[in-house]
């Protein structure tokens, strides 16, 4: 694949104005916005459970270099409007599926088999529990967004939470190709339409798609296994609209010093091994604070049924 079809290039390739309201910030616990203190913020009122500050997340995950309670911004900080070059999707003359191949080469056809039906049958505790904050996630996008990617879509547990946004169109991406039939059978599932929805193979550092042609992005533990984290949150930049949407959730190495934080480094390795490349030591919280997305809502939470792959981030970053 990696071609847009005919209709969904004309879904794409068209500009309609997104309604962002001040509701879309009223269901996470912190706001951080170029130039303004987030330390005067409100108290948070997410779901329980997740308490810790945007701050309190940097920290945690290692960053030291950016002062949250002031525009102030040293010289490596890309957070506002000093942004990072953002990386072209591939090269005009380099075949979509070489870039794929390069950046994710191809397991055999077995293994991608047991890891897609792994997806399908072995995450469905995790998803329950994830269940409320994902759909107050999705619910603060309804009535804002029509045209919507999803990177590292999977088997398409998401689908449900925003299939039925009236007359919405959904690309989902993914490097590994016996997901489709599974995301396919979960849009339908849903009761999105075929013709609402086109599945490519790719790479989130490398999206074959126009800037500015989607409203939203979603990601949902998809950072943990990519190549490069920054050059794919550039890319998430680079093809959404001005004011689009980044809805995320994440799991992050543990805080330094803790007996989790010591079982993932040990596991690490082997974590990559069976997991498709998935990382269990990711600062990811810091790396999309220091994306230089507008503004930047962002909550933690540890789940029962995540085991090693706690904590958890979820939110929205905005265009």
């Amino acid at each position: 694949m990696g071609v847009i079809s005919s209709n969904l290039s004309s879904w794409f390739s068209s500009n309609p104005t997104i309604k962002q309201t001040s509701s879309t910030r009223k269901t996470v616990n912190l706001t951080l916005k170029t130039g303004k203190s987030p330390c005067s913020s409100a108290a948070s009122n997410a779901p329980k459970g997740s308490k810790t500050s945007v701050q309190d997340l940097l920290v945690k995950n290692g960053s030291s270099r950016y002062c949250l309670c002031c525009p102030r911004r040293d010289s490596l900080g890309v957070l506002g409007t000093g942004l990072p070059p953002v990386f072209p999707s591939f090269s005009a003359d380099e075949d979509p599926m070489a870039v794929v191949n390069r950046i994710h080469p191809p397991r055999p056809d077995w293994y991608e088999e047991i890891y897609a039906l792994a997806m399908e049958k072995a995450t469905k505790a995790y998803e329950a529990e994830i269940a409320g904050y994902k759909s107050q996630l999705f619910a603060s996008l309804r009535g804002k967004v029509d045209k919507i990617l999803e990177i590292g879509i999977g088997t398409g547990p998401n689908l449900k939470y925003y299939a039925d946004y009236p007359g919405v169109n959904v690309c989902g991406v993914d490097p590994i190709r016996k997901m489709e039939k599974y995301a396919r059978a979960a849009a339908e599932n849903a009761g999105l339409s075929p013709s609402n929805f086109e599945f490519m193979q790719a790479v989130a550092e490398a999206l074959p798609l126009d800037d500015a042609s989607v409203d939203a992005v979603v990601g949902t533990l998809v950072l943990c296994s990519v190549k490069d984290v920054d050059r794919a949150l550039q890319e998430v930049k680079r093809v959404l609209k001005p004011g689009g949407f980044y809805v995320f959730v994440e799991h992050v190495a543990a805080k330094d010093g803790t007996i989790l934080r010591f079982v993932q480094g040990i596991l690490n390795p082997l974590q990559q091994t069976v997991a498709d490349g998935c990382h269990l030591t990711r600062k990811t919280a810091t790396n999309i604070a220091e994306a230089g997305f507008a503004s930047l809502d962002v909550n933690e939470v540890v789940l029962s049924t995540a085991f090693i792959t706690n904590p958890q981030v979820y939110g929205i970053a905005y265009r």
